[in-house]
């Protein structure tokens, strides 16, 4: 018989590494320390299919080491035998009442910092997060997915609704002739939209395009329906799928072909209005990222090269992915100016009489949003959800021993999660018997669940739970009358923890140059680069081109709105002339 100082039940592992005192399962990720390993006296091991032969080993109380046919802390080697299914299968080691399934494979076969691409399309597919489909570049977004994206769209839909934004519905389709019709936009979109050619077997006199983002779609209904300065400020918001037919490197959530997001269009009169609104969506912005998912970022400014084409300026949320050394654009806020009002002829008739243009602006997040997620806080274990957005913040899994009251530890553990879901609290209890809790924790912990709650016979006796964070791994038992209180507590101690351990990470990415040669340093080192610059668009070509490679050019990310000092001489690291800011440089995604 077997006695094991560890609540997962045998069948979940396949090789015990005595040596370093763990379970391991077979592809050899260690599960945890056995701290009751001390008070087994003998294991036998039936023909261990990994050595090819079966073992008794006896416990002398004695460190025996790697030396001298030592086994490990306190373990010896007693005498081989043979005969048995093996560990492997288990059911050699004890009789087992009911067939467990078999128990497909968890856990990544790549590492985050060893192959972060491999890594990251493989933890959206194993955490449930996304299926590929048939045709490169689209894919399905799985429900624990969207059950993200509908959090978000909540309070996005919510805060949006107090500024008087109203939501509405645009076409997917929009002619050659509108598309074109801002030369500039059109240019900057032209590579990746996709065209409707064909009309069952027959070829359509008139291609039409399908969005890629719907300025030319609503714009000339917006000349329709602004008449008169009473008709503004006219702000529409619109949540629905766009399409860019993205040929290089698509990757889950950051570069897709069709993906889902919001665009927000408003026209005012007055440039003062507009830019206002540019700042308060931005700040929505931020919050999405920080209060919601975690994820610090930078507010600030796009440069002329890198503004929303056909703009006359562009704001953003940068992330940065510390594993890569890339930064990413979490979501933008433009002011188009008065450019599409003067090409789709969007006048009003002012107070005084007059008439006038209007003032545009327009902002998009999209479910990149939830890309940057999986990137910042995953680990080898797979996904980290943040409690605020996760489907399921806290799985309750029992765990009964042989002869233990089943019934009872499963009401106890249906009771639990009655008694979090009236709180307020999104729980759910997994009893399915054809997994053990061993696979199952494994199984939660892929998928990112912020807590495990595990009920067994000692925790029903003790009128307590034991409670697994996800972030950290801490584990905790606290009582039944104080469980909601704690759970809240705990819950929120991981949101907060997640955001300071990804900003702590992220500062120690920053680095502050004021030379070519510290800059090249830098970014061979994966740095987020804050450098004086002149603000001189031929100076940013230039940097691009002397650091293209095959890891990417190097650009600018934004203009921090919180800029440190800036001493009185100081020049751009790029050309030496006067630096006029302090911007964020790195590769990006």
């Amino acid at each position: 018989m077997l006695v094991k100082g560890t609540q997962d039940p045998l069948e979940h592992y396949r090789t015990l590494d005595v040596l370093r005192n763990r379970f391991t399962r077979e592809w050899g990720e260690d599960i945890g320390e056995l701290p009751a390993m001390d008070a087994v006296e003998r294991l036998v091991v039936l023909e261990n299919p990994r050595l090819g032969l079966g073992m008794d080993l006896d416990n002398d109380g004695e460190d025996g080491g790697a030396e001298g046919g030592g086994i490990g802390r306190g373990w010896t080697l007693g005498r081989d035998i043979g005969g048995g299914d093996g560990l492997g299968g288990v059911g050699s080691v004890r009789s087992r009442k009911k067939e467990v399934k078999k128990e497909t494979r968890l856990g990544l076969t790549y590492k985050k910092d060893k192959d972060f691409g491999e890594w990251y399309s493989e933890v959206c597919v194993a955490g449930e997060m996304i299926e590929y489909y048939d045709i490169s570049g689209c894919y399905i977004l799985r429900p624990w997915t969207m059950a993200i994206w509908e959090t978000l769209q909540a309070f996005f839909d919510a805060e949006i609704k107090k500024m008087n934004i109203k939501n509405a519905y645009f076409p997917l389709f929009v002619t050659e002739n509108v598309l074109q019709k801002e030369k500039d936009h059109i240019e900057g979109f032209a590579p990746e939209v996709a065209w409707v050619t064909k009309s069952g077997q027959s070829e359509m006199e008139i291609p039409i395009a399908i969005r890629p983002t719907s300025e030319t779609v609503m714009y000339p209904y917006y000349s329709k329906w602004i008449r008169g300065h009473r008709d503004l400020p006219l702000k529409l918001n619109q949540w629905c799928n766009v399409v860019r037919w993205e040929f290089s490197h698509p990757t889950p959530f950051i570069r897709s072909r069709e993906f889902l997001w919001q665009e927000g269009h408003t026209a005012f009169a007055t440039k003062d209005e507009a830019d206002q609104e540019v700042l308060e969506i931005l700040e929505l912005y931020r919050r999405i990222y920080e209060e919601f998912l975690a994820i610090p970022v930078i507010k600030g400014q796009k440069s002329e090269l890198e503004k929303f084409a056909g703009g006359f300026y562009t704001t953003s949320v940068e992330a940065f992915i510390p594993n890569t050394g890339r930064g990413i654009q979490g979501a933008t806020s433009h002011c188009l100016g008065q450019n599409f009002a003067k090409m789709f002829q969007i006048n009003f008739e002012n107070e005084k009489g007059e008439k006038a243009m209007v003032w545009q602006n327009s902002w998009a997040y999209s479910t990149r949003t939830i890309g940057v997620m999986v990137m910042v806080h995953g680990d080898d274990k797979g996904l980290v959800l943040p409690p605020r957005v996760a489907s399921v913040q806290v799985i309750v899994i029992p765990v009964p021993y042989k002869d233990a009251d089943t019934q009872a530890i499963f009401d106890a553990c249906r009771s639990t999660v009655e008694t979090l879901c009236k709180a307020g609290f999104r729980a759910e209890v997994d009893l399915r018997d054809n997994y053990s809790p061993g696979w199952k924790y494994s199984h939660w912990e892929m998928k990112g669940v912020p807590l495990r709650i595990e009920i067994g016979p000692k925790d029903l006796a003790n009128n307590q739970v034991r409670v697994v964070r996800r972030d950290s791994g801490a584990k905790m038992d606290i009582p039944m009358h104080s469980l909601v209180e704690q759970v809240k507590e705990i819950l929120s101690n991981i949101q907060e923890s997640l955001f300071n351990a990804a900003k702590q990470k992220r500062e120690a990415c920053v680095k502050v140059i004021n030379t070519w040669d510290e800059f090249i340093a830098a970014l061979n080192n994966k740095k987020l680069i804050l450098a004086p610059w002149c603000d001189e668009e031929d100076v940013e070509k230039d940097v691009k081109a002397r650091t293209k490679g095959e890891l990417g050019a190097a650009k600018t990310l934004c203009t921090p709105f919180d800029q440190p000092r800036l001493p009185e001489g100081t020049l751009c690291f790029a050309s030496g002339r006067p630096a006029k800011k302090w911007t964020y440089w790195g590769r990006s995604y």
